[in-house]
C-alpha cells in the first residue's frame, strides 16, 4: 500500500528564522510533502509591511509544496495583499477568498501525483469581510463561508483523486465541524485556534492534524491505508 509522508507548519506568526531552518530543513528531507496553513508573517491582519517578509524565502528554501492565506495575510486592498505575499513561491490556495467581481483572488486547488496516488489539495480561511459586513463597502474582496465553498470543492475533487485534503485557516472548531460535515475529507490539516494536537484526531472519518503557533512544533505524519499516524515534534533552534 502507498503512504506519503507529511510536514505540516502553521501560525508561525514571523518566527520562522534562519536559527529554525535546520530542525525544518532535516524534517523536510524526511517527508514527500510540506504545507504551511497560514498566518506566518510578522505582520498582523491590517498592517502595511515596507518590505517583502523573510518567511517566503525560508518556506522556498524548505520547498513549501502550498500553503493557505492566514488573517495575517488578508487585507481589504489589493495592493497591501501584494505587498504581503511578495516573494512567495509555492501555489498559495484558497477557495473562498473572492474579488468584488466574483473571480478567485488565489487558485483554488491543486492535484498532485505522489508516491502512486493522486492527491487532491485545496485551501478555505476565515472569511474576514462577507456580503453582510458593512465594511463590504470599503473592502476589494469577499469572504465566502467556508461549509459552502468546501461543499462546491468536494463536489469538483473527490471523484478525481485518491487522497483529498484541506488546509483550512478557521480554527480547531471549525475543522471538526468540516470532518462532520464531510466524510469525502481525508485529511485536514488546520491552523488559526492554535490547537496543539500531539497526534493526529479522528473525527468521524476524516483526521485533523494542528501544531499550536510561534514555531513551537513541526507536525510530522504518514498516511497509509487510510490512517494518518505521527506526532508534534519541539521546533529546536539552532544556536547563533
Amino acid at each position: 500500500m502507498a503512504s506519503i509522508r507529511f510536514l505540516h507548519t502553521n501560525d508561525l506568526h514571523g518566527k520562522l528564522s534562519q536559527a529554525r531552518m535546520p530542525a525544518l530543513l532535516a524534517e523536510r528531507a524526511q517527508a514527500d510533502i510540506y504545507f504551511d496553513t497560514g498566518d506566518c508573517i510578522t505582520a498582523g491582519n491590517l498592517a502595511i509591511p515596507l518590505a517583502p517578509d523573510p518567511v517566503w524565502g525560508f518556506l522556498a528554501e524548505a520547498s513549501c509544496t502550498a500553503s493557505v492565506p492566514g488573517n495575517r495575510e488578508s487585507h481589504v486592498l489589493e495592493r497591501v495583499v501584494q505587498t504581503k505575499i511578495a516573494g512567495a513561491q509555492h501555489p498559495i490556495l484558497c477557495a473562498n477568498w473572492r474579488n468584488k467581481d466574483g473571480s478567485a483572488r488565489f487558485q483554488e486547488s491543486l492535484v498532485l501525483e505522489m508516491n502512486g496516488l493522486k492527491v487532491g489539495v485545496f485551501g478555505v480561511m476565515v472569511p474576514m469581510v462577507t456580503d453582510r459586513m458593512a465594511s463590504r463597502h470599503a473592502s476589494q474582496f469577499i469572504w465566502e463561508q467556508p461549509i459552502p465553498t468546501v461543499r462546491r470543492i468536494v463536489d469538483e475533487l473527490r471523484s478525481q483523486v485518491d487522497l483529498l485534503i484541506v488546509l483550512t485557516h478557521i480554527g480547531y472548531s471549525q475543522d471538526q465541524k468540516l470532518a462532520e460535515s464531510f466524510p469525502e475529507i481525508n485529511i485536514i490539516f488546520g491552523g488559526h485556534s492554535h490547537t496543539v494536537l500531539d497526534h493526529p484526531v479522528k473525527v468521524e472519518k476524516t483526521w485533523i492534524a494542528q501544531g499550536g503557533s510561534h514555531g513551537r512544533y513541526l507536525g510530522a505524519y504518514e498516511w497509509s491505508n487510510g490512517t494518518l499516524s505521527g506526532e508534534l515534534k519541539p521546533w529546536e533552534i539552532a544556536d547563533a
